[in-house]
Parts: C-alpha cells; sequence; structure tokens
C-alpha cells in the first residue's frame, strides 16, 4: 500500500474481520489509525495489527469521520443502515454482505475481472458471493477467448461460510456425532457432521435456495453477460475452510482443445491450474485452505458435448472468496 490511509473494520472479531486484520498486516498496508467495531458484547476486546492492539467499539453516529476506508464484515441489516454513512463521511465502504450486490447504482467487483469498475470517489463498492468470486476467476478467461454460452455450477461450501457458528457446530455435532449423542442443529438446518446439506440460505418459489440465486444473479453482472444461462446448485459439505465446485462450461467453440483452455485459463491473474502441492494433482479444499489464489483441476471435455469443459474450481472462502477479494479493491483504489 503506497499511501497512509485510515481504515475501519465493522464485524472485525468474525472470522472475515479478523481475516481482514491478518491480510492487512500480510500485505503490507501503511495505516495511521485502524477502528475496529462490533457488537456491544465485543466492547472491552482488542485485536492486533500493525504491532499495535486496537480496542473495539460499537457503531455511533459520526464513528466514521476521518476514515478512508471502511471493509463491512457483518450482516445485510448493518451495511444498509452504516455502509452509507462511512460513503457520507468521505470513506470508501468496501461491503461484502448481499446488500448492494445487485444495486445497479453501486458496482460488484472482483479486481482481476471487472477492476476497471472501481470508482475515483468514494462510494459503496460491493463485495461479491464466496462461490461467485472464484466460479468468476475461473469463466473470465474462457469468455475473453471463446465466448461463453451455457454455465452450470455445483459447489460444495464449507462451514467456515456460516461464520464462527458454523465452525463451532461442525465440532460440537462430530463429537456428539461420535458418542452417539443426539446432534441438535443450529446453524445449519441439518446436522453437519458426516453429512451434506443440499440448502444454504432460503429457498424461493422455483426451488432455488438464495445461495444459488446469488451466484447465478452476480455472474451475470460482473461479466456484464446479462443473458448469460446460469445454473447453480450449492451444497453445504463438513469441510472446515474453502469452497469447491464442479462446473460444466459450455464455450462458444467446439474445437478448442485442452491445451487452448489452459493456455487461456493461464493468462488470467489470481488463477492456478492444477494442484498447490504435489499429489494429488488436483486441489483440494484443505491444501487450499490458507492461499490466495483460485485453483481449477479436472479439466476434461464432455463426453455429450464437445464445446462443454468439466472443471474443479477450489478456493479459499475466507480470503479470495471475501477478505482478499477486499483487500485488492483497496489496494487498486490506494496504489
Amino acid at each position: 500500500m503506497a499511501k497512509m490511509i485510515n481504515i475501519g473494520v465493522v464485524g472485525a472479531t468474525g472470522v472475515v474481520g479478523e481475516t481482514f486484520l491478518s491480510l492487512i498486516e500480510e500485505r503490507g498496508f501503511k495505516a495511521n489509525e485502524i477502528r475496529l467495531f462490533a457488537s456491544e458484547a465485543s466492547v472491552g476486546l482488542t485485536r492486533k495489527c500493525l504491532g499495535k492492539e486496537w480496542p473495539v467499539q460499537t457503531l455511533k453516529e459520526g464513528c466514521f469521520d476521518g476514515l478512508d476506508l471502511v471493509f463491512f464484515s457483518s450482516g445485510e441489516d448493518i451495511s444498509e443502515v452504516w455502509a452509507p454513512k462511512a460513503v457520507a463521511a468521505g470513506a470508501y465502504a468496501v461491503d461484502n454482505s448481499s446488500a448492494f450486490r445487485m444495486n445497479d447504482k453501486f458496482p460488484l467487483v472482483v479486481p482481476e475481472v471487472n477492476g476497471d469498475l472501481i470508482p475515483s470517489q468514494p462510494t459503496i463498492i460491493a463485495n461479491p458471493n464466496c462461490s461467485t468470486i472464484q466460479l468468476v476467476v475461473a469463466l473470465n478467461p474462457l469468455q475473453k477467448k471463446f465466448g461463453l454460452k451455457h454455465v452450470r455450477v455445483a459447489s460444495y461450501q464449507s462451514v467456515s461460510g456460516a461464520g464462527r457458528n458454523g465452525i463451532e457446530e461442525l465440532f460440537n455435532s462430530t463429537r456428539q456425532a461420535l458418542e452417539a449423542e443426539e446432534m441438535k442443529p443450529v446453524t445449519f438446518p441439518a446436522p453437519i457432521a458426516f453429512n451434506c446439506i443440499p440448502q444454504i440460505g432460503s429457498f424461493g418459489p422455483d426451488g432455488f435456495s438464495s445461495e444459488e440465486a446469488k451466484i447465478m444473479n452476480e455472474t451475470q453482472k460482473i461479466l456484464r453477460l446479462p443473458g448469460l444461462p446460469v445454473s447453480a446448485f450449492t451444497v453445504r459439505v463438513p469441510t472446515m475452510n474453502a469452497h469447491a465446485e464442479a462446473a460444466w462450461v459450455t464455450i462458444n467453440s467446439d474445437t478448442a482443445s485442452e491445451a487452448d483452455i489452459v493456455a487461456a485459463m493461464k493468462t488470467q491473474d489470481g488463477l492456478v491450474v492444477g494442484s498447490p502441492v504435489e499429489s494429488p494433482a488436483y486441489p483440494l479444499q484443505t491444501n487450499v485452505s490458507g492461499r490466495d489464489p483460485v485453483y481449477v483441476g479436472r479439466l476434461h471435455r464432455d463426453r455429450a458435448e464437445k464445446n462443454t469443459w468439466l472443471m474443479w474450481i477450489v478456493s479459499d472462502n475466507l480470503r479470495k472468496g471475501a477478505a482478499l477479494n477486499g483487500i485488492q479493491i483497496a489496494e487498486r483504489i490506494f496504489n
């Protein structure tokens, strides 16, 4: 970060908020001040960043005065009220909730895909859904090189996507299952231990869940392809961190070879074809967790459709799927 700035983090004691603080330090941000905001239950706590302990405070009128940038990693209800107040105070508001993603007034940004939309004056910038981010990073080079005709994706999403409560519920329900105790789900709609749950969010009248709707709508907006058919099916799985996706991507070419697809993907910033470890040759949630890129493996042509390619897309949902994407937006603004 080239410029000294003042930063706010709303939701600072959550898993995404804490990841924001880790990345601010890792990526060498220069900050005069970091203001941390959370609920009243967290007042009195501190969090360390850039060699200092910063106290946690609550949101109140005037709390954003003097800040250049505010990261929001709280719920929609908080963002809807407080993100506009951050902008009114002269700060960029990078919002990780779904409050503004589909609002035409505000950009929905993945910097490696549509970073040109980042405005030069303070406003709200929406951070996309975690599963959407990794999908569009993989799709973008294929759209540029060949054009996209249809996208189908099934996600396998880790419990960290539901925050600290999701992580704790996986631990607790696993212990309960192993000790033959009754499992009582709270965060998830069914016991998560040794189980896959085909529901993330609430269901709409068409049978799609709210998480699926986010992926479908946000992918069209980010790629600037409002007519692109996108179909999603999301599943919560008993893994701790990083989301995986199986995608069927139909391109506007039936002559492209696997080498052509790989060559196109290798031009995309933030995308790695292959595994971060020697074996296996495809990425896994366990070996991608804690890493920044989006990884793609198991690339192969569909037997039934020559212009459809199957692929396995994996990324750390707390990093690139949330905090890192916001951090990269900030770097584009202030560098």
